[in-house]
């Protein structure tokens, strides 16, 4: 089989329609010889530690946070995702850390589905360490070592390479699908995705 085609993720723990689409990226991995690389994207890092409310986060937006939580609801339960009671927003920076440490560990790489679904289902803040290593512990990753992955901030640098990447690629939004220099921009459904894998090259699993 040949090598597979790079299909870049642009992406963050606290965005619902990135949720949505790492459900129809791991159905497209199931189809097609793709490797994904999640690069995470700063969104809202102005929000505190300690979080804010959906109301703060929209103000003066004219948005009806129940109706939107109503029909996010609906989207997910479409894909088969669960989606609890979110209330709130937090920054996400300590949890891209932990991320991009934990794919350089053997099965770290469910640590993508685990954040998105601290977040969305359990409504965890995913700022706090005590949290995040409670996450990594879920997936089989050393408590100690992600805590001191957490305190040091050794990883950083690694995030930050990726917030470059997407300021030099001009990619403002989430999610961002890239695969052999072209891109698609936002919630799209699973057969735009096969088609970007397919135009590219990508090579199709046997059925």
């Amino acid at each position: 089989m040949t090598e597979p085609l790079q299909l870049e993720v642009f992406s963050d723990y606290i965005c619902p329609w990135c949720y949505l689409g790492a459900a129809r990226v791991a159905r497209l991995q199931q189809d097609w010889n793709l490797a994904i690389r999640i690069v995470h994207f700063p969104l809202h890092l102005e929000t505190p530690e300690a979080g804010q409310s959906l109301e703060q986060l929209f103000a003066g937006r004219n948005i009806d946070v129940a109706r939107m939580q109503q029909h996010m609801a609906a989207v997910m339960r479409a894909e088969g995702l669960e989606y609890g009671e979110r209330t709130m927003t937090y920054n996400s920076h300590r949890a891209q850390q932990l991320a991009a440490w934990a794919v350089t560990q053997p099965g770290g790489a469910a640590i993508h589905e685990a954040l998105f679904a601290a977040y969305f289902v359990d409504n965890v803040n995913l700022a706090r360490i005590d949290d995040l290593v409670d996450i990594a512990a879920g997936v089989g990753l050393d408590t100690d070592r992600a805590r001191e992955v957490l305190r040091s901030r050794r990883y950083r640098e690694a995030v930050s390479a990726d917030w470059d990447r997407s300021r030099q690629l001009g990619v403002t939004g989430v999610p961002t699908y890239r695969i052999g220099g072209v891109e698609a921009v936002g919630a799209q459904p699973y057969e735009v995705l096969a088609k970007l894998a397919q135009e590219a090259g990508a090579q199709q699993h046997r059925q």
